[in-house]
């Protein structure tokens, strides 16, 4: 029996139970459909596709090297496989259970009934081992992690080309600093964050100069699939039983405790508009206060700083995300939806199991304070090296004054010529962003005490909050 292997974000082979459950059946077609309607909804942009198509390239070559092509197709699902199944006599096809965005849910529903009528049978396969049992949702047992048996491939099929970004129509999405996709890269970084970069993880998560060489920086390859999690996971328990010294210990748990949170089952649709929300200025304020945002233009020297860093990367460090989105909607009255795609887009490791639910608990949720950006500043970069990295036009401004420049005797030959005025007078926003907090806060059930809030009920949908201030797990 033939049997197309459906891959969507698990761009690798080693440790695919989906793939070691085809092989087992009989002749396999590994297939990615590249969805035109996927790429054009607002989350999407150029720079994630360019790190899949990069990984794409890095499959194909795994694959080849197992005797099995990557058929590439542009186009809608539906039809793609329809096409290739009665064109390569398919009668089953398998793929990785996928929890991902409203599209994606509705794009499976339709797949599932062309299936169903052109009886083809679809089995989908849990990628964590958490679930209970080791079953799939549909009941297939979950294959070990081993090498994959010897492959037999579907024969003559035209591999197709892995399209480009303009191909797809996809806006220009200049980020010089990109991460760069492929397996073979998630498996450098791994190997240096186990042997060498990661002894500070623990305790520099929140620096903007320090987090990005301390970090793992596997989230974009976990994200896609060019890594499984198990994989990750053993490969830290492996390095932990080795008992380094130092301040290994502590951070190789710590890391080890964000990959078992990761594995938590959590709703990724997009949150509707509802329950407790900031309200904003008009529309036409609203708008340039947003623009303003998105291009690290708001006057606020940390907040603009970590903007055009996101923007140049594709990645800041985890309590850094929870800041630009609270200060978006809490002091700037941004709306959500906005704020939530245009982060999005600019997170080369989107993830919507894990970015949408987060994004709510910092921007819908009330969290127990609105993020400061400039105490965040004078925290976390008191020499000013990182703000002034990405604002150079604020070299001149003295550090006791650089993350609230309006304070500098000068400011009048600085702010509105070189540097933007801030869009908000700061004190006023914060102060109208606690009291919008404090009315949302007593609105979903929180009691006003002496020493704060105490929650006296369960959130909107009967289950308490998961407590998060990141839009992606620390890694």
């Amino acid at each position: 029996m033939n049997v197309l292997v459906w891959l969507k974000r698990d761009l690798r082979v080693h440790d695919h139970p989906a793939l070691t459950l085809a092989v087992g059946i009989g002749p396999v077609l590994p297939v990615y459909v590249v969805e035109p309607e996927l790429w054009s909804e607002p989350d999407a942009s150029a720079r994630q596709w360019e790190f899949v198509a990069e990984s794409l390239a890095g499959l194909r070559e795994e694959l080849a090297g197992i005797g099995a092509p990557l058929v590439v197709r542009v186009g809608d699902a539906v039809q793609v496989l329809a096409g290739l199944c009665k064109r390569h006599g398919i009668a089953r096809i398998v793929s990785h259970a996928e929890v991902g965005t409203a599209w994606t849910a509705a794009r499976n529903l339709r797949v599932a009934g062309w299936a169903q009528g052109a009886g083809i049978a679809w089995t989908e396969v849990a990628q964590t081992e958490t679930d209970a049992a080791g079953m799939s949702p549909q009941g297939a047992r979950l294959p070990p992690a081993l090498p994959l048996p010897e492959v037999q491939a579907v024969a003559g099929v035209e591999p197709g080309l892995i399209p480009t970004a303009r191909a797809l129509r996809l806006a220009p999405d200049p980020c010089p600093h990109r991460q760069l996709g492929g397996r073979a890269r998630g498996l450098e970084l791994l190997d240096r964050f186990l042997a060498q970069r990661g002894e500070a993880y623990s305790t520099t998560l929140a620096s903007p100069l320090v987090a990005e060489r301390a970090s793992s920086r596997l989230s974009p390859h976990l994200a896609h699939g060019t890594l499984s999690l198990r994989e990750v996971r053993l490969a830290t328990a492996s390095r932990i039983s080795e008992h380094p010294g130092g301040r290994w210990r502590g951070s190789l748990s710590r890391f080890q405790a964000s990959l078992s949170a990761r594995e938590e089952p959590v709703q990724a649709q997009q949150p509707e508009r509802e329950g407790p929300w900031p309200t904003a200025p008009s529309r036409e304020t609203d708008a340039t206060r947003l623009v303003a945002w998105t291009q690290g233009e708001t006057g606020l020297p940390f907040l603009d700083a970590c903007l055009r860093y996101l923007r140049a990367t594709g990645w800041l460090p985890a309590p850094l995300r929870a800041m630009v989105t609270s200060v978006a909607c809490w002091h700037l009255a941004l709306d959500r939806d906005a704020v939530g795609a245009h982060l999005a887009r600019s997170f080369t490791d989107y993830d919507p199991a894990l970015y949408w639910p987060q994004l709510r608990a910092v921007a819908m949720d009330p969290p127990p304070r609105p993020a400061n950006p400039v105490r965040l500043g004078f925290d976390l970069d008191p020499s000013g090296a990182f703000t002034r990295r990405w604002l150079p036009e604020l070299v001149p401004v003295p550090d006791a004054v650089l993350h609230e420049p309006w304070r500098w005797p000068e400011a009048r030959h600085l702010l509105g010529h070189r540097y933007p005025e801030p869009v908000v007078d700061f004190a006023s926003a914060s102060r109208d962003a606690r009291t919008r907090l404090r009315q949302a806060r007593l609105s979903v059930g929180f009691a006003e005490t002496p020493g704060g809030f105490a929650q006296r009920s369960t959130s909107r949908t009967g289950a308490r909050r998961r407590d998060s201030a990141q839009l992606c797990l620390p890694f």
